[in-house]
C-alpha cells in the first residue's frame, strides 16, 4: 500500500519550505511567552540552546535517513532499532501523538491571536471554538488531495518566514537594536528554569522530523534529506532569535509573561504601532493555519503508515474509503478534544514530555543496535540522549512544583500508550526480519 507516497516529488527547496513551514508555524507565536516565563530575562538564548540540542538529535535522523530513505521516517528507524514489537510501536505512536498535541497548540494559538483585536480575554470560550474551527478547515483541505497541500505549504512558508523576519527586524530597529532583555539584564539567569525552557524551545524545532517522515518523496534523498534538515534548523535559529530579541526589546519580562499566549501581538504595538499590531495578527493567523494544514497532512500519513506496518490496530468505525482518510479523522478528533480540554501551557508541556521520551528511545535504539551499520559516532548519540534526559528531568521537576496535574496526565498517557501496544503486539522487542516492509 504505497499509493500515498510519490517518489521524488519534493525538491530541496520544497523540503526546506515544508520543514521550516511546520517548525515556524505556531512554535514562535505560542512558545515565546511560555519560554520567557521559565527562562527569565535571557530567554532568547533558550532558542540557541534548543537549536543545539536539536542539532544533536537531528544527527541520528540524518544518519538513518541517509542509510534508509523511506517514507517510514521515524517508524522505520524505530522498527530497525527495536524490531516490530511494542517498544517501537509505542514510541512511534508517541511521536504521532506529540504531533497531534502540537496541532492543538497551533489551533489554540490561532484562537488567541484572532481574538486580540477585539480585546477578548485569552480565557474566552471562543479560543477553543476558533481552534476547533481551524482543525475542521485543515481536515477539509487535506481530504481534497496531496498536490494542493504541497504548493500551499511552499507559498505559505515564504510568506510566513519573510513576514516574521520583517516583524523581528522592524521591531528591533524601532527598539534601537538592543540585544539585551528589556527588563534589566542585572537579573541572574535562573539555571533550572532556563534548562526547563529548552523543552519548549525543542518543540519549536521538532518540525524537522516531518522531513524525515517524507524521506522517500524528496528528490535524491541520500544527499538531500540531511541537507534539508540542517538548512531548516539553521533558518529557524536565525528567525527565532530575531523575534525573541524583538519581543524582549519591546516588552518587559513581566509584560511578556502576562501576554504569554499572544506575546508577539503584544510586542508589535509599542514597537510598530497599530499597523504593526494588525500585521502581526495577520501573520500569526497565516502561520498557524498553514502550520496546522501541513501537520495534519503529515500525521494522518504517519498513522496510515503505522497501520500498514501493523504497528497500530485499525478500526473503521463504519467509515468507507482508504485508511489515510480514516487516520485523518482520528487526527482531527484527538486534536480537537485536546484544544477544548487544555490551555496553551498544558498542551505545550504534554507535547514536550511525549516528544522527549520518544526522542530518547530513538537515540538509544540506534546507539544499541544500528550505530555501526549506519556509521554513526557513538559519542554524538550519547550526547543527544544526555541532553534530552537533562532537559526532560529538569522540566519534569519544575512542572511537578508548578503544575503537578499535567505531569501526572503525561506519565499516565505515556504509560497507557506502552501498555496498549504491549497488549496489541504481545512482545516488547523482536529481532527484525530483513526484507520486510
Amino acid at each position: 500500500m504505497k499509493s500515498d507516497y510519490q517518489a521524488n516529488s519534493i525538491t530541496l527547496t520544497g523540503g526546506v519550505s515544508m520543514g521550516t513551514g511546520v517548525m515556524i508555524g505556531a512554535g514562535i507565536f505560542a512558545l515565546t511567552g511560555q519560554i520567557a516565563e521559565l527562562a527569565g530575562p535571557w530567554f532568547p538564548l533558550s532558542f540557541i540552546a534548543g537549536g543545539i540540542v536539536t542539532g544533536f538529535s537531528a544527527y541520528t535522523y540524518v544518519k538513518m535517513s541517509n542509510a534508509f530513505p523511506s517514507a517510514g521516517g521515524i517508524a522505520m528507524i524505530l522498527q530497525k532499532a527495536y524490531g516490530p514489537g511494542a517498544i517501537a510501536a509505542a514510541a512511534a505512536l508517541l511521536m504521532a501523538l506529540s504531533m497531534v498535541i502540537n496541532e492543538s497548540l497551533v489551533a489554540r494559538t490561532f484562537g488567541a491571536y484572532v481574538l486580540r483585536p477585539f480585546e477578548l480575554e485569552a480565557g474566552s470560550i471562543l479560543v477553543p471554538a476558533l481552534g476547533v474551527g481551524l482543525i475542521v478547515f485543515a481536515y477539509l483541505v487535506n481530504i481534497s488531495g496531496n498536490r494542493s497541500v504541497g504548493l500551499f505549504s511552499v507559498v505559505m512558508a515564504f510568506l510566513k518566514i519573510g513576514g516574521i523576519a520583517a516583524f523581528g527586524i522592524a521591531a528591533l530597529v524601532a527598539g534601537g537594536f538592543t540585544f539585551e532583555p528589556a527588563s534589566g539584564s542585572s537579573q541572574s539567569i535562573p539555571i533550572a528554569g532556563f534548562t526547563a525552557s529548552i523543552a519548549f524551545s525543542i518543540l519549536a524545532f521538532k518540525g524537522f522530523t516531518t522531513i524525515t517522515n517524507s524521506g522517500a518523496e524528496i528528490v535524491d534523498p541520500h544527499r538531500n534529506v540531511g541537507r534539508t534538515i540542517i538548512i531548516s534548523i539553521a533558518i529557524c535559529v536565525v528567525v527565532y532569535l530575531l523575534v525573541a530579541f524583538a519581543v524582549g526589546s519591546s516588552l518587559s519580562l513581566d509584560e511578556i509573561v502576562a501576554a504569554k499566549d499572544y506575546s508577539l501581538a503584544e510586542a508589535a504595538e509599542p514597537a510598530l504601532g497599530p499597523y504593526g499590531f494588525y500585521f502581526t495578527i495577520a501573520l500569526a493567523v497565516v502561520a498557524t493555519a498553514s502550520g496546522l494544514l501541513a501537520s495534519v497532512f503529515a500525521v494522518s500519513r504517519m498513522l496510515a503508515m503505522l497501520t500498514d506496518m501493523k504497528m497500530i490496530p485499525h478500526s473503521h468505525f463504519g467509515m468507507s474509503g482508504p485508511i489515510r482518510e480514516h487516520t485523518l479523522v482520528y487526527t482531527v478528533v484527538i486534536a480537537g478534544v485536546l484544544t477544548v480540554l487544555f490551555d496553551l501551557s498544558r498542551i505545550a508541556s504534554l507535547g514536550a514530555f511525549f516528544y522527549l521520551v520518544m526522542d530518547i528511545l530513538i537515540h538509544w535504539g540506534v546507539f544499541r543496535r544500528l550505530r555501526h551499520e549506519i556509521d554513526a559516532s557513538g559519542w554524538v548519540l550519547i550526547m543527544a540522549i544526555a541532553l534530552d534526559a537533562l532537559v526532560l528531568g529538569v522540566f519534569g521537576a519544575i512542572k511537578l512544583q508548578s503544575d503537578p496535574l499535567i505531569v501526572v496526565i503525561a506519565v499516565a498517557a505515556i504509560a497507557a500508550v506502552f501498555a496498549y501496544e504491549r497488549v496489541f503486539l504481545s512482545r516488547w522487542t523482536a529481532e527484525e526480519k530483513h526484507g520486510g516492509h
